[in-house]
């Protein structure tokens, strides 16, 4: 035998197999200790998974809740959109018949404030485009009536209509 092998004692367990192979008391204690330990780790694992699959059945329902409440916001936001654009369709013609020295095709906008903004532009061209108009009017004035009497220009006259345009003035026969 090699030296490096060890020999057993008699008074151990594996000293003394038992008939048929059959385990000894202290392996029996010992299958029985770990077997309890194994149950209970078991029983740790089984109670923790039905607290799991309780969990899971929470959570599935309070998605379930959560979709419904979903699908309910979503057919509410549906509707609010088509109230909205209504109001807003609304509310410009209001401001085009409210403003009728503005043409109606520069009031425009897909919400109130783009309503308010294109009416307070238009308002402001409408200003500018008056003033320039009335200050054309105040320098292109004509007076009533015929105008005064002056004499004939003589400009680009020939000489022989110069002559007879001064016999006609002094009250002579042309």
């Amino acid at each position: 035998m090699p030296p490096e092998e060890k020999k057993e004692e008699p008074g151990t367990p594996e000293a003394a197999p038992q008939p048929n192979g059959a385990p000894t008391a202290e392996d029996l204690a010992t299958i029985k200790a770990e077997l309890e330990v194994e149950r209970k780790a078991r029983a740790t694992i089984e109670a923790a998974m039905a607290d799991k699959d309780t969990m899971i059945a929470d959570l599935q329902t309070k998605l379930t809740g959560a979709n419904h409440t979903s699908d309910a916001a979503a057919v509410e936001l549906t509707t609010l959109k088509d109230v909205h654009s209504k109001a807003v369709a609304k509310y410009l013609g209001a401001v085009k018949l409210a403003n009728p020295t503005i043409p109606g095709e520069v009031i425009a906008g897909g919400t109130i404030d783009e309503i308010d903004a294109s009416v307070a532009r238009a308002l402001s061209i409408a200003t500018a485009v008056k003033a320039s108009l009335e200050a054309q009017a105040k320098q292109g004035r004509v007076p009533a009536g015929a105008p005064p009497r002056s004499e004939i220009s003589l400009e680009g006259l020939s000489p022989r209509e110069k002559i007879a345009a001064g016999i006609q003035q002094k009250g002579g026969t042309s």
